[in-house]
């Protein structure tokens, strides 16, 4: 009987962890589940484990303190890093994960050189050169998870507004992952009625705002980053990738002339199947939008600055 296919989350952390229980569940593939700290991955890897028999899924999930496990992988999912603690700049926390990052990219390609890489750490953007750079993979190969979370608290909050199911909601989201993303207004829709159609402008500038600070609405809450939205989020890109669905999702991918951005990671919509990145798509967006991804591009140029390679 052939194998199953395999995918690995590096990084047993909140967001890794969930990332690796919603794709076991999914049925499709095993999972590895690669941390330094010993006993961790391997404790929440039994843990998932234990959850089959209830769910009724049959992938096992193997956790790791090394990338032996890992050879063969066709997705490997990178969530390791620190979160940023208070008092740490920006930039502090670049230098930190551009060495953890990188350092766990040399590991992962070494067992898995065919495989595609979706990159979670912060600061993201900075975080998709990083992993270019060190594993030498096209720029297909490599790219990071914001737009699809970014889009799903939007659409969360569309739904609410407009007591619509959130599944009928569809919005897009640009740009960096920070304060200065792009929501897209022009293409957010319920049912396909046009959000503009639904609700008032303030109100939608009101969920434009809530969304651009939904990390930190999270952090002010809990003391910490979210992580069952964006372990979902990196799922759900497995799945497209896995599955080779072609879906049309917002990633992190390098630009080189897109939009009017040469040479920088950015959050775009994408078509995304077993490929990778197999197609940029390019939305028609007002001079504002255009205006607010000019920006986006800045600050995001900004962070990269600071990288050391």
């Amino acid at each position: 009987m052939p194998a199953r296919r395999k995918v690995t989350v590096v990084g047993a952390g909140n967001v890794g962890a969930t990332c690796a229980q919603v794709l076991a569940t999914r049925d499709y593939a095993d999972v590895v589940l690669v941390d330094i700290k010993e006993n961790l991955p391997q404790g929440k890897a039994l843990d998932i484990n234990q959850m089959a028999p209830i769910l009724g899924f049959e992938p096992r999930v193997l956790g790791s303190n090394g990338y032996e496990e890992t050879a063969g992988s066709d997705v490997v999912v990178i969530t390791a890093g620190l979160p940023r603690s208070p008092g740490m700049s920006r930039d502090d926390l670049v230098t930190t994960n551009e060495k953890i990052v990188g350092s766990v990219t040399e590991q992962v390609v070494a067992q898995s050189p065919d495989a595609i890489l979706v990159i979670v750490s912060n600061p993201l953007d900075a975080m998709c050169h990083v992993a270019k750079h060190v594993s030498g993979f096209e720029k297909e190969r490599v790219f990071g998870q914001a737009g699809v979370l970014d889009a799903a608290r939007f659409r969360t909050f569309i739904a609410w507004a407009t007591g619509a199911s959130a599944k009928d909601v569809t919005a897009m989201v640009l740009g960096g992952h920070g304060d200065q993303m792009v929501p897209v207004i022009s293409a957010a829709a319920v049912g396909g009625t046009p959000l503009t159609n639904l609700v008032s402008e303030p109100e939608i500038d009101a969920m434009v705002e809530r969304t651009r600070k939904g990390g930190g609405e999270i952090v002010n809450l809990l003391g910490t980053s979210a992580w069952y939205a964006p372990g979902a989020a990196a799922a759900q890109m497995v799945d497209a990738i896995m599955l080779d669905e072609k879906r049309v999702l917002p990633c992190t991918a390098l630009l080189e002339g897109e939009y009017g951005i040469d040479g920088l990671y950015m959050g775009v919509p994408v078509k995304l199947g077993a490929g990778g990145v197999e197609e940029i798509v390019e939305l028609d967006l007002s001079e504002q939008e255009r205006e607010w991804l000019r920006e986006s591009a800045d600050a995001v140029r900004e962070v990269v600055g600071v990288l050391t390679a």
